[in-house]
């Protein structure tokens, strides 16, 4: 519950091309904000000696971004090669992420199928909507995830612990999914309508972070920091899955599925290379049959 400063800046991991750091929840750190990102360039240089020369903050890039009020595992490129990589990985959707966050209410798992669009209504342009809202301007697609882990209470309300996988990339897509369902999550002042203020934080956590980076994929945890020792206020009743072994089940189907993907499209691959050798061997085939014609029909003429 401490306040944010370089100090308790944590490094999850590091590379000679990344960099993830553990976000704290009342500070914005993205590719747009230059001060915050000088700020932890600052940082960084303790972590990078490299770093020192400003000519290299030119190479940093955010993979991926976390609102203000999100705490968790947050990406950065060291260079201009691995951001994309990385962001190769990002848009093809073969990066696992998943949040933990307790919702207010008792929530039930689901999978969320909410088009998402910008607000266009007046005094609300800074937040994101499902379509069929009033004001929802350009409404895509959106999917989510959500796994209940913990019933409980938090600050004596009903709250329900969850980790959610975002199958999308929208803007503010899980807290809008979350607060469609009418589960918002707890502390957020937006998507409540301006009514949960009494939270100190968003309880909003980017938790895991799997990108398959080849030759060596990354894979970071960020811990839990909905625990009654961290915030007294959240008071656990009934277990039903411990993150770890959800997070587990989660990569395993992930897993499988790039490997299902894999056979399928080396697969597809064998099958165009057997159409290709029959398309070669029936134009052969053509070729031998028109030069036995011309050759007949030389003959024929002779005759």
């Amino acid at each position: 519950m401490e306040s944010a400063s370089l100090e308790n800046l944590r490094v999850l991991y590091q590379s000679d091309d990344y960099i993830v750091v553990d976000k704290h929840w009342d500070i914005r750190i993205d590719s747009k904000m230059w001060y915050e990102k000088l700020t932890v360039q600052t940082q960084l240089r303790h972590h990078f000696p490299q770093l020192a020369d400003p000519r290299t903050y030119y190479g940093f890039r955010f993979c991926h971004q976390l609102d203000y009020s999100t705490s968790g595992a947050l990406c950065v490129a060291l260079n201009k090669a691995a951001a994309g990589r990385a962001y190769c990985c990002f848009k093809d959707r073969t990066v696992t992420k998943a949040y933990l966050a307790l919702v207010c209410n008792t929530s039930t798992g689901t999978h969320l199928d909410f088009s998402i669009g910008k607000n266009s209504s007046e005094g609300k342009t800074h937040m994101m909507c499902i379509e069929g809202t009033e004001g929802c301007k350009n409404p895509k697609p959106c999917q989510t995830e959500l796994t209940v882990l913990e019933y409980g209470l938090y600050d004596e309300e009903p709250a329900t612990k969850v980790l959610l996988q975002p199958l999308t990339g929208r803007t503010h897509q899980l807290r809008v999914h979350c607060s469609a369902i009418g589960h918002p999550i707890v502390g957020d002042f937006t998507y409540s309508s301006g009514a949960d203020d009494a939270p100190y934080r968003m309880m909003l956590h980017a938790h895991l972070l799997h990108i398959p980076l080849e030759p060596q994929p990354m894979l970071v945890c960020a811990g839990d920091p909905f625990l009654p020792a961290v915030d007294p206020k959240w008071l656990p009743q009934r277990l039903l899955r411990r993150p770890a072994a959800t997070v587990n089940t989660l990569l395993e189907h992930r897993a499988e599925e790039a490997r299902r993907l894999k056979e399928e499209e080396k697969a597809r691959k064998k099958e165009e290379e057997k159409k290709g050798r029959r398309e070669q061997r029936a134009e052969e085939e053509t070729e031998e049959q028109s030069r036995q014609c011309q050759e007949w029909l030389s003959e024929w003429a002779g005759d």
